[in-house]
């Protein structure tokens, strides 16, 4: 009866050094995934009451954007993929043009490119344009690039989702963008090189009509 006490505990040992390191891989592969991508909500009132005026909706990119050759107020242009129908009422059929405007190109202090994008009106088919604002939730495109994710894990804009900080969206650049913020998006590179969003690219937005 003596010898039981002993062999449990050492039975007890050997369970906690096998388990040990089990959990702090875990805890180590959630600390990596958390770095990897973050969206966060808020309290603020102005975010929220932009978010209740917003829709889900996935577009992508018509042509490549390269921030070497894209100066700031180049134009550039996104599909709709699927009908979008916006607070207001107002429908986005299939194919409808989202047109944006490179807002900068600049090159941070360190050699670092950073593209800034702005969505600023819709298309419609029969010509008709309407001023509307945007936030990019998420970029995905084919893995031979560099994008973190394939296009078929786009995922759509849930509407709980105010600020956006996507570490590796696309081949050496972090995806930055806020729901308050002028700016639809901003991808900054990772490394002294310029950023490149290349055509095909499928973006996940938040969009809504801009009230004049």
């Amino acid at each position: 009866m003596k010898l039981a006490r002993p062999i449990s505990l050492s039975m007890a040992i050997t369970c906690l050094a096998f388990i040990t390191p089990l959990l702090v891989g875990a805890q180590s592969l959630n600390a990596q995934t958390a770095d990897n991508s973050a969206a966060s909500s808020t309290t603020d009132p102005a975010a929220q009451q932009e978010a209740s005026q917003m829709v889900p909706a996935d577009a992508h990119l018509v042509k490549t954007l390269d921030a070497k050759k894209s100066r700031s107020g180049t134009q550039f242009e996104a599909l709709v993929d699927g009908t979008v129908h916006l607070k207001d009422g107002t429908e986005l059929p299939h194919g409808t043009v989202l047109v944006g405007t490179v807002a900068t190109d600049q090159m941070q202090a360190g050699g670092k490119s950073t593209l800034a994008l702005r969505f600023t009106e819709a298309k419609l088919k029969d010509g008709k344009t309407f001023p509307i604002h945007a936030m990019i939730a998420e970029i995905t495109g084919p893995a031979d690039v560099g994008y973190m994710e394939s296009s078929d894990d786009l995922l759509a804009w849930t509407g709980q989702t105010y600020q956006i900080d996507e570490i590796g969206a696309v081949h050496d650049a972090d995806l930055h963008s806020s729901i308050t913020d002028a700016n639809s998006g901003v991808l900054v590179s990772t490394k002294k090189d310029d950023v490149k969003l290349v055509a095909g690219s499928r973006l996940s937005l938040a969009v809504a009509v801009q009230q004049r």
